[in-house]
């Protein structure tokens, strides 16, 4: 179903949900019996394609488009889900983007775009988050496990999820008092898009075999660490999970 004014126990925002690891969180969430908010940036057709899907299996959920870091854009999204659903009680940041290189090659352009939609739109949404929770809600930011492999050619990127760990920490503490908690998931290497694109089969193979399991995550595994901290890890706060395999 794609927009509906019927009252709906809890609602989800999920930014980012038009693909990859967005998609699994947001359909992990309407299966948990959650409202969804799809959000993209630019590809309505998956986002709908997402909504589609939430609606074949019997959830609600609605595509809204706009740029994590614009904070009016944002703002926007915030009220409409307020409107439609009555309230918001879980959001989860998966709005990220990759760009490596090593550090004396990196062009500083990708440097601020990865700041742009890693840094400031995590902390625009994480902003509204913490204005509009309700009592019992759930705040999920994402990091990445990479900010301790201290792999090469990482080090723009895992510096913008440097960013957005502290920033999750600071807020589970200024939140006190709320009921609201606030955490951070860190994944592995995991098989979606934006790992998988560019690298040659032996690469992916290399990096796989690494993990105890000797496989990759996949948006699934990560869906499921997310469900737990906006369900029934209530005790988990101010914290920051590795879901990785133990590749890390």
């Amino acid at each position: 179903m794609e927009g509906t004014t019927e009252p709906v126990t809890r609602v989800a925002i999920v930014t980012g949900a038009s693909g990859g690891i967005g998609r699994a969180v947001a359909e992990r969430l309407a299966a948990d019996g959650l409202a969804v908010i799809v959000h993209y940036g630019s590809d309505q057709s998956r986002a709908h394609e997402v909504v589609a899907a939430v609606a074949a299996a019997g959830g609600v959920a609605t595509a809204i488009g706009g740029d994590v870091a614009a904070e009016h854009e944002m703002t926007a999204l915030f009220e409409t889900t307020e409107q439609m659903y009555g309230g918001v009680d879980v959001v989860v940041n998966t709005a990220g983007i990759m760009l490596l290189a090593p550090i004396a090659e990196l062009d500083l352009a990708d440097f601020d775009r990865m700041h742009r939609t890693n840094v400031r739109g995590t902390f625009v949404v994480s902003q509204l988050a913490a204005r509009t929770l309700r009592p019992g809600g759930a705040l999920v930011n994402f990091s990445t496990s990479v900010t301790r492999l201290q792999q090469p050619t990482y080090a723009a990127y895992a510096a913008t999820k440097g960013a957005v760990e502290a920033m999750t920490l600071i807020l589970a503490r200024e939140l006190h008092g709320r009921d609201v908690t606030v955490n951070a998931v860190a994944p592995g290497p995991t098989a979606t898009p934006l790992f998988l694109d560019g690298k040659p089969q032996q690469v992916i193979d290399r990096i796989a075999a690494q993990a105890p399991m000797e496989r990759l995550g996949t948006p699934a595994d990560i869906a499921e660490a997310v469900a737990f901290l906006a369900g029934p890890g209530r005790w988990i706060n101010g914290q920051v999970l590795y879901a990785n395999g133990g590749i890390a």
